[in-house]
């Protein structure tokens, strides 16, 4: 990082010259800002310094490390990838670094570049030690009769996210009837943890201090790629652990409402969730508490068939 402008809620900027290569005083450097007078909204520092600390593990970390952080970031980008700007900011790592990385992958045929818009995608390597995890770990198996059930019952869209470290990932759609469908997912999608009904009604179930701890890595990340503000983000958690199911309205598609709520493996651990997404008009206050207990008895057959394997 170069140089980096910092706007407080009132447009107070200052300036603030940061080499990331060569500055690691983390506490000094934080205690200099929050001491400087022209820095009044203290708030952002935390999500500075968060940033420049994932940002520097990784590239300080060993090359496998960084390459599973890229191939992360290339998971989230689709069939029509994303440039290698957009890959940096997601994985956290130095343009020159990716730059490097997907060489590399492309090589091996982890990544492809996609030749009519520069941008990178997942390459069919990766599709194929896919095929072979499945049939080791086929969770999407146990899933899909009580999910296909749930969106023919329920008319909309129903998704299965698992989570994955620190990120939340689709692993299962079906549509129902209803002829506006919303399609906010694709099978394989990345999110972090927290975003949309699926990963917040994840983070929310989580106990106290693993929950906290990823909200210190993810919560800065989201703000910025995602405009979704972390005291925001903390507001959500807080009504989904109050309410006990994840309720998202407008937040990453507009006109589009999703509740989701965890299922757990045999020990008791959250390991998913079950979600519905609909336009808002269909998600009504009335038809969300219907869809609840839809939910649940999906979640049961869900956890049944976890049960037995």
């Amino acid at each position: 990082m170069r140089q980096r402008a910092v706007h407080d809620d009132q447009g107070t900027v200052a300036a603030v010259v940061l080499d990331a290569c060569k500055f690691h005083e983390f506490p000094r450097l934080r205690r200099l800002l929050m001491a400087e007078n022209s820095v009044s909204s203290p708030s952002f520092v935390p999500l500075l310094f968060r940033s420049m600390e994932s940002s520097l593990t990784l590239e300080h970390a060993g090359p496998l490390k960084r390459a599973m952080a890229l191939l992360r970031a290339l998971a989230t980008a689709g069939p029509r990838g994303l440039p290698l700007s957009r890959l940096a900011s997601a994985s956290g790592l130095a343009p020159s670094t990716v730059h490097r990385l997907l060489s590399q992958l492309v090589e091996e045929g982890a990544a492809r570049q996609i030749e009519a818009t520069r941008c990178y995608a997942l390459g069919p390597v990766v599709f194929e030690l896919g095929l072979a995890a499945a049939q080791q770990f086929d969770m999407r198996a146990a899933c899909r009769p009580a999910v296909e059930r749930l969106a023919l019952e329920a008319g909309d869209t129903v998704y299965v996210v698992i989570r994955s470290g620190d990120e939340a990932v689709c692993i299962e759609r079906h549509e129902g009837p209803s002829p506006i469908r919303v399609l906010t997912l694709q099978i394989g999608s990345r999110r972090p943890l927290g975003l949309g009904a699926g990963g917040l009604a994840i983070l929310a179930a989580l106990p106290d201090e693993e929950r906290h701890a990823i909200l210190d890595k993810v919560a800065g990340r989201i703000a910025v790629d995602y405009d979704f503000p972390e005291k925001a983000l903390r507001e959500s958690m807080a009504a989904a652990r109050r309410q006990g199911y994840a309720l998202i309205r407008n937040r990453i598609t507009p006109g589009v409402t999703a509740i989701g709520m965890p299922f757990r493996n045999t020990l008791g651990r959250v390991v998913g969730t079950v979600s519905i997404a609909a336009i808002n008009a269909r998600m009504t206050p009335a038809r969300v508490a219907l869809l609840r207990p839809q939910i649940e008895q999906a979640i049961r057959g869900i956890e049944v068939a976890l049960a037995r394997g």
